[in-house]
């Protein structure tokens, strides 16, 4: 490890986009330390080089911290933290389901409190770094048969806003991404039309892009889909609603 060589923590890097966005950045030349629950899948992963596997559930908000001291203890520092922990399961989510709300919240929302607490003096005292959470476009407005996962995400963006301004004050950045559809092993479980679904090969690119060479609040793809999904957030609550009832009524749902 070369002494200019960049750092990035990685959580929920096990698959799907988390997966990506760690090869990507391996790839591009960064130093990765990744993080998920499959340690298998992370040990295997290290295999590269600039790749090093630190298991860990986000849920536990010490082991969080005693993680991430053993990150930059072993990386001699981090310069930007990708939070991309998340869960979703579309069967659960008909009908409110609280017991799977709490899990969902727990991970998705919870879990990401959790890394930024652990990594919130590192960044503080170094005056210096980034913070990128992956949120999704369904954080935006409410949507049908999404009574635990669009609330997480919602949180997820309130947060990223708030906190925002608490580390702007010591040179740290705060980015929130909010992906489109990408295809994954949870999108897969999806039994609706996705439009405009990417790869996760795509969402790491344009992830990478986003983090490295930008300076944006929010990075979101792909472009085509979330420009309509923000003229939909901005829509009075009568308008907005009439649209989405009538688009689950053109699909069947």
């Amino acid at each position: 490890m070369s002494k200019n060589q960049k750092k990035v923590w990685i959580t929920g890097a096990s698959s799907g986009i988390g997966k990506a966005v760690a090869e990507k950045f391996a790839a591009e030349g960064w130093r990765v330390a990744i993080s998920a629950r499959r340690k298998e899948i992370l040990d295997d992963m290290a295999k590269n080089h600039n790749i090093s596997s630190y298991p860990l559930d986000v849920i536990d908000e010490e082991n969080c911290k005693i993680t991430f001291q053993k990150i930059i203890s072993e990386l001699t520092g981090v310069d930007l933290c990708i939070f991309c922990s998340g869960t979703y399961d579309p069967k659960k989510e008909k009908e409110i389901d609280v017991k799977q709300s709490k899990f969902i919240m727990d991970v998705n929302y919870f879990g990401v409190l959790n890394c930024v607490k652990a990594v919130e003096k590192h960044f503080k005292d170094k005056k210096e770094g980034h913070i990128s959470i992956v949120s999704s476009i369904a954080g935006y407005r409410g949507l049908p048969n999404s009574s635990g996962y669009g609330p997480s995400k919602a949180a997820l963006n309130n947060f990223a806003e708030s906190i925002y301004f608490d580390f702007k004050k010591y040179n740290v950045r705060v980015s929130v991404i909010s992906p489109g559809f990408i295809k994954t092993p949870l999108t897969d479980k999806n039994d609706f039309p996705m439009p405009f679904l990417r790869s996760v090969k795509f969402a790491a690119e344009k992830i990478y892009t986003g983090v490295t060479k930008s300076n944006s609040f929010e990075i979101h793809f792909p472009k085509q889909f979330t420009f309509i999904m923000k003229i939909l957030k901005i829509l009075p609550n009568w308008l907005y609603l009439k649209i989405i009832k009538k688009g689950m009524q053109t699909i069947g749902r």
